[in-house]
């Protein structure tokens, strides 16, 4: 089953993939799957059946992903519920190859292993890819069992014609590479409408020091910018959030914390290479002080202290121009006090951004520090759509409809 032929689809790169590895024959052929996927930016772990460890060894399968391997219902550090973890880690499940065995237990539910245990725990779609003798393939109970897997909405991709291990010919043998991973791809394109796209977002406000102890700052807590990251990961993006703030961990986001304005251009610019998407969901200081102070001020010593500010580099304009921006779709965050579509319109022409989110900052029940937002998002071509009070995650979902559809073709 060699796959260096095989492409591995641009919607399963950076996924996080769980493979279940069942007791037949066809388990060997399974690692050069997992070597694939691996390769293409996939994140992989392999669980196994007692059975599935009598054909390839878990050290073969750790060899090729760098993860350890799952062969029992405790993990090898001891920890708790392995398959739980597993389960709400995965965004992709495909348990192969699918003995009748495996595939019974599946459909009437049992959780005697690690493999059938993660099935149930999984919240994710699951792809499953049969393989057997042709004769135990035809039995109406098997079939039966399939179609059980069908109506709880897994994908099953039917084993193919040829000779079998048993010497047999028939149906029953693994579908080959191309098969399986379009099945994988197809089972991601129906639930993640970001897949294979890489998300960058800002979040927080930039702190510009006065003195080592000091700095200027505003109200923004990083929970628009947190809740638009989380939402790209859950649909599939590969995401790094540049944040002045602190978060909660979150599944598929690549956190890049900073302090200024300054640093969050420079990793900005480090990581827009190859982005399709910028979130500038952060607060950015416009002033900092002209000279920053070697040491502590002192109240004692100042009777009166006066700043010299300067204004900052607008970010996102300056972003625009250079060539790591090229071909990423730029959305940017106006927080106004009036005049809302005017002065976010003006804001989207002289940034160069394709669209814009208004916020109302006069508002008391949204906004700065709340978990809740409101505002309008306009684009470049005119369209203009408005958001009523709503979570900030559930705003951040919106936000995705509206700019998903117009993301560049993916490159």
């Amino acid at each position: 089953m060699p796959l260096d032929p095989t492409p591995v689809p641009t919607e399963l790169r950076g996924m996080r993939i769980a493979l279940l590895v069942a007791g037949g024959i066809a388990a060997y052929k399974l690692v050069d799957l997992a070597s694939a996927l691996t390769q293409a930016e996939c994140q992989v772990r392999v669980a196994m059946t007692a059975s599935a460890a009598r054909f390839v060894g878990a050290p073969t399968f750790r060899g090729v992903t760098g993860q350890p391997v799952l062969t029992g219902m405790w993990a090898s550090d001891g920890a708790p519920e392995p398959h739980v973890f597993l389960g709400d880690w995965a965004q992709l499940v495909l348990l192969a190859p699918a003995t009748a065995n495996v595939i019974a237990r599946v459909a009437h539910g049992q959780s005697d292993d690690i493999v059938t245990a993660t099935l149930l725990a999984a919240r994710c779609p699951v792809v499953v890819a049969p393989a057997m003798n042709d004769a135990m393939w035809s039995k109406g109970a098997v079939q039966d069992n399939i179609a059980t897997l069908r109506q709880r909405g897994m994908t099953v991709v039917e084993p193919e014609a040829g000779h079998l291990a048993s010497g047999h010919v028939g149906a029953g043998r693994l579908a080959g590479p191309a098969r399986l991973m379009e099945a994988m791809a197809e089972a991601v394109r129906s639930r993640y409408d970001l897949a294979g796209r890489r998300v960058v977002v800002t979040a927080g406000g930039t702190r510009e020091p006065i003195d080592p102890v000091r700095f200027i700052s505003n109200y923004s807590s990083g929970k628009m910018g947190f809740a638009l990251a989380a939402a790209a990961a859950d649909r599939g993006a590969r995401v790094v959030m540049v944040t002045t703030a602190s978060h909660p961990a979150h599944h598929g986001i690549e956190v890049r914390p900073v302090e200024t304005a300054e640093e969050m251009l420079a990793e900005l610019r480090e990581r827009l290479q190859g982005a399709d998407l910028l979130v500038m969901a952060a607060a950015v200081a416009d002033f900092r002080p002209a000279k920053l102070a070697d040491s502590k001020i002192r109240r004692e010593e100042t009777k009166r202290l006066t700043l010299d500010l300067e204004p900052i580099p607008d970010l996102v304009a300056t972003l625009g121009g250079e060539k790591e921006s090229a071909g990423v779709f730029r959305v940017g965050f106006a927080a106004e006090g009036s005049d809302l579509d005017a002065k976010a319109l003006d804001k989207m022409k002289r940034k160069g951004l394709q669209a814009i989110v208004a916020n109302d900052i006069s508002r008391k029940d949204a906004g700065f520090g709340s978990d809740y937002n409101a505002g309008v998002v306009l684009f470049a071509d005119g369209t203009r759509q408005e958001i009523e009070r709503m979570t900030k995650r559930e705003m951040a979902d919106r936000i995705l409809d509206l700019v998903g559809p117009r993301l560049p073709a993916m490159r």
